[in-house]
């Protein structure tokens, strides 16, 4: 029987990663579109920018997933912002037009988001029919710019026959201590005493555990009406005050030190990323997913902590 193939074009990141290990373990064929090889035979070379030999592997495949961009990890200077840009754009383009010409391209194109794109709120959540927009308070000016931008792009380069998902993901809950798993940053500075609220504490955090996202991943490949923009968030998002309060407490920290806006400041300043990613208030649910049936296997942060932290 013939393995149904998954192709996921900038996947050796965290996300790239955890996907192909889920949907391989499920019989799965895995190919990862790369700048840089590293070795695995689930490999193919591309630069993001060209056609080349690499898109024969598109060919037959039922899924397209592009993760594709520069990490937002990073300070918003013009020679960033050109980069964030232009490592969403292009591939996307790239990838739109290469799809156009295939005889059996995939039926699913999933394209990454971000639920940063709804407005900063400490309302009432925000499913896929939420406020999209800036606010002075989160200075989100130019991440809400990038990701509309970027979903622009792929909904004028999906052609048609082609189901196209836009995947506005909250931050993705993680084992391990890779650089884009935020549980693992959180829990060193839980760890260094650093475990406090982060300014007033107040913003809500949105969420989803690893799993759950996989999951939702799947749920959405097999749900044939289920296109536009999904929402891949927890139902239970809460402020970082709260958040980090059940860190400490899962961590054996009974005692955290809280970063006021101006430490939050010269803290982004050094450490070269931006105050919006933790100052943001961020209050995201998967509307079409609960809607739709999906049940989260993670619903409150202190189970996925439990799961996650369990040693």
């Amino acid at each position: 029987m013939k393995k149904k193939k998954m192709i996921l074009a900038g996947g050796n990141g965290y996300i790239g990663h955890l996907l192909a290990d889920y949907f391989q373990d499920k019989g799965w064929e895995c190919v990862v579109l790369t700048r840089r090889l590293t070795g695995s035979p689930r490999e193919v070379l591309w630069d993001g920018k060209s056609e080349g030999e690499w898109i024969q592997v598109l060919e037959g495949g039922e899924v397209l997933i592009n993760l594709c961009g520069k990490s937002v990890n990073c300070r918003y200077h013009s020679r960033n912002r050109k980069e964030l840009m232009d490592s969403r754009i292009q591939p996307t383009r790239l990838l739109g037009k290469v799809l156009g010409d295939l005889q059996n391209p995939p039926e699913v194109w999933m394209n990454a988001s971000t639920a940063t794109l709804y407005r900063h709120t400490f309302g009432d959540p925000r499913d896929e029919k939420g406020e999209i927009g800036s606010h002075p308070d989160a200075k989100d000016a130019f991440s809400i710019e990038l990701a509309e931008a970027w979903e622009k792009a792929f909904v004028e380069s999906v052609p048609e026959g082609v189901r196209p998902v836009m995947l506005r993901s909250a931050m993705v809950l993680g084992r391990g201590d890779d650089a884009n798993n935020v549980l693992g940053v959180l829990r060193r500075l839980v760890r260094c005493g650093l475990g406090g609220k982060m300014g007033h504490g107040r913003q809500f955090v949105s969420w989803i555990h690893e799993r759950d996202f996989c999951r939702a991943v799947e749920w959405i490949i097999s749900h044939p009406g289920l296109e536009g923009p999904v929402n891949l968030a927890a139902p239970h998002p809460l402020p970082n005050r709260e958040m980090m309060g059940i860190l400490r407490a899962r961590l054996h920290r009974p005692l955290g030190l809280p970063a006021s806006a101006w430490m939050l400041e010269w803290g982004a300043f050094f450490l070269r990323t931006e105050t919006e990613l933790i100052i943001k208030s961020r209050r995201v649910i998967g509307g079409k997913l609960e809607a739709g049936g999906f049940v989260f296997t993670y619903k409150h942060f202190e189970d996925a902590v439990a799961d996650l932290l369990d040693f």
